[in-house]
């Protein structure tokens, strides 16, 4: 079993796939599209498209691109 990385490189880790993923959102839906909705609904809606993309699909991407750094 590979020991756990150090929290603040797992936090840079996510860090790494939030930022980029918020960003292309933002960029995408955020103009008019998003600003229409009341505050609950938005965050609803960021969360429940980031939040699987993050878990499933960048986060074990970063893992095993950064797999090298992550044990040091």
């Amino acid at each position: 079993m590979t020991p756990r990385p150090p929290r603040w490189k797992f936090a840079v880790v996510v860090w790494l796939a939030i930022y980029p993923l918020v960003t292309l959102f933002f960029g995408v839906f955020g103009g008019q599209i998003m600003a229409i909705h009341p505050l609950p609904l938005r965050t609803l809606v960021i969360t429940l498209v980031l939040v699987p993309l993050m878990v499933f699909g960048l986060i074990p991407l970063l893992q095993k691109l950064l797999r090298n750094w992550l044990s040091k």
